[in-house]
């Protein structure tokens, strides 16, 4: 592919972000974009983008369904051998818009919703984990040179939470999700923003309520997962903390890696860093779960 940008975000609504989102494009410049939770049929996505991503040259994979989830791939870079779902993957009770896959400059990209499992030990929850497996049997089969990208509604580690007290008896960090995301990985792919910064602070989701982003109380699901050929030719992965601020942001901010070249240098974890203290001075109790 050769010195090109690589963007993921959950948008939670492309209609409700498309304020920010075209800025947003123009701003950071990413020659792949990644989008989860799109919320719209792909009929309604082209008539609503389609004219204003043709005119940034971007090509369009697109899988949603309205109202719920959604996923799209955005490329300047190529968009070939389009495949939207999961061979073989489970639905709730249909299939859902929760995966796309193309080829984009010779790279296997993949824009993916995890399910959110809702409460351990529910149908939902064995959902996502019998989704994580479908998506790992069909990542393992694809091409060597690949990158996962999107909204994994995991928390790696407890290095991944603002406080790991507080998500205690709760989705997205129990063992048998973090088992799955482990064996995802274990088909040959690097979580690349926590190998560029393995002992910082990072997060890429902030609940709406509570003043949570103010008071940097995040979680990291957002990942990047590149494959052995393509993650030693990142230069730069870093979370646009500056997507998340200001009037109707996502709940979720964007996750950009650099490959071969890096336009604003080897920058982040969090663009700009956050002004909070690392940890709560205090026990937090969430407001909610984790909605995405």
């Amino acid at each position: 592919m050769g010195r090109v940008r690589i963007a993921t975000w959950n948008v939670n609504s492309v209609k409700q972000r498309l304020p920010r989102l075209l800025p947003w494009l123009d701003e950071r410049r990413p020659d792949v974009v990644c989008l989860q939770e799109t919320k719209l049929t792909d009929e309604a996505f082209t008539g609503l983008l389609g004219d204003e991503l043709a005119s940034r040259d971007y090509q369009v994979a697109v899988h949603g369904q309205g109202q719920w989830n959604g996923v799209a791939i955005l490329s300047r870079a190529g968009l070939d051998d389009v495949v939207t779902g999961l061979a073989d993957g489970p639905g709730f009770p249909q299939p859902e818009a929760r995966a796309v896959a193309a080829t984009c400059g010779g790279i296997r990209v993949w824009s993916v919703y995890v399910p959110n499992g809702r409460s351990p030990g529910s149908e939902h929850y064995q959902y996502k984990l019998a989704w994580l497996k479908a998506l790992t049997d069909v990542v393992a089969a694809g091409p060597e040179a690949a990158l996962v990208c999107g909204d994994m509604n995991i928390a790696p580690a407890d290095a991944d939470l603002f406080d790991p007290a507080a998500f205690v008896g709760q989705t997205h960090v129990t063992p048998p999700e973090r088992e799955a995301l482990a064996r995802l990985e274990a088909t040959g792919l690097h979580d690349v923003v926590r190998d560029h910064w393995p002992s910082e602070q990072v997060f890429t989701y902030w609940d709406y309520r509570a003043g949570m982003f103010h008071q940097n109380f995040g979680m990291r699901i957002d990942l990047v997962l590149a494959s052995d050929p393509v993650a030693p030719r990142v230069k730069a992965a870093w979370v646009d903390r500056q997507a998340r601020k200001g009037t109707g942001p996502s709940d979720h901010a964007p996750v950009i890696v650099d490959l071969d070249a890096a336009p604003d240098g080897d920058i982040g974890p969090m663009v700009p860093p956050p002004s909070a203290s690392r940890a709560p001075k205090r026990p937090v109790k969430l407001p909610q779960a984790p909605k995405s």
